[in-house]
């Protein structure tokens, strides 16, 4: 594509420091306006919760849809730091949470999965059809960049022409890597914090939802394979979780993919392994704009700052690049 990136400047090196202290750091958005919320009809049975932040003409701006990571929600600090820069830029943002994300395990009968990209798609098409909005980019994080990438793949050769830009960070769109990389023994902190809050989701969907989640099975998971396996794939009526990690990847697709896209990820990254994003089927895609940065960790990719930039360098590129997508 030609596109060029601002060169990452870690403030400091190592793929666990990196995504450790952009997991905990506390960030305020003072210049962030308080959102609107709006729940979206995405299917006869499920609702999800959108954080909107309009600027008063809704035809004159662009609009940037966020997608979260595993077990995140709208308000995870990135989700929160990407709409405080592209609200700056001119942009509207969608902080979508995904089913059952953000506190909303009673809206929908159903979980959520990887590659779950009807949802975004419902929200997309409200903004263009009710709210008169003409340009539209999708990024996401980790679970949400493999959405994002996934739903641009299942757009082929004919995106909708509003959909300008698609961006993704550090996207698991590999699922299986991802998960065996997950099971590593140094990555063990991270796979007992999903699991701890995908089981808290369940204990909270089955209370929501009386009679149709059998909780037994809980007790006896040690991993987040073995949750997909109970709950992920039979729910959604994939074979396994193996079954479930194939289909459900990005990789499957990203040769597809025909919209403006970017990814950015880290060669240090604890649980989302690099080769994938040198394959042909990435790599050879003309439409997409790969960085496999040396540092940044997950999801994290802190620099230094300056006044008037908070130093989380994705963030920035991410509008960057939408902002150089957009028909002005």
């Amino acid at each position: 594509m030609g596109y060029t990136l601002t060169p990452f400047r870690p403030r400091f090196t190592g793929g666990h420091r990196q995504t450790l202290f952009a997991w905990a750091r506390r960030r305020h958005f003072p210049g962030l306006p308080a959102p609107v919320a709006r729940y979206v009809d995405v299917a006869e049975d499920a609702r999800v919760l959108a954080h909107c932040h309009f600027h008063p003409d809704r035809q004159a701006h662009p609009a940037l849809i966020l997608l979260h990571g595993l077990e995140g929600s709208s308000s995870a600090h990135y989700m929160r730091g990407i709409a405080d820069k592209a609200w700056a830029a001119g942009w509207h943002v969608v902080r979508l949470n995904q089913r059952n994300c953000g506190g909303t395990e009673h809206l929908s009968r159903g979980l959520y999965h990887s590659g779950l990209t009807g949802d975004a798609m419902v929200v997309m098409r409200q903004l263009i059809e009710q709210d008169g909005v003409r340009q539209v980019a999708i990024a996401g994080y980790s679970l949400g960049g493999n959405l994002a990438l996934r739903l641009a793949g299942e757009c082929g050769r004919t995106p909708p022409p509003e959909l300008v830009a698609v961006c993704a960070v550090s996207p698991t769109m590999d699922l299986s890597r991802c998960v065996d990389a997950l099971e590593r023994r140094s990555n063990r902190l991270y796979e007992w914090n999903f699991l701890r809050n995908l089981k808290a989701r369940m204990q909270r969907k089955a209370a929501a939802w009386p009679d149709l989640y059998d909780l037994a099975p809980l007790a006896g998971i040690r991993s987040i394979r073995q949750f997909d396996e109970a709950y992920t794939a039979p729910h959604h009526g994939f074979r396994d979780a193996a079954d479930y990690y194939h289909r459900a990847s990005a990789l499957r697709l990203v040769a597809d993919v025909s919209v403006p896209t970017l990814i950015l990820t880290a060669a240090n990254d604890p649980f989302v392994p690099p080769d994938p994003f040198r394959t042909p089927a990435v790599a050879g895609n003309p439409h997409i704009t790969t960085e496999v940065c040396e540092e940044g960790g997950h999801c994290a990719f802190v620099e230094s700052g300056s006044p008037g930039y908070d130093g989380y360098w994705a963030e920035r590129e991410i509008v960057r690049f939408v902002n150089a997508q957009a028909r002005r």
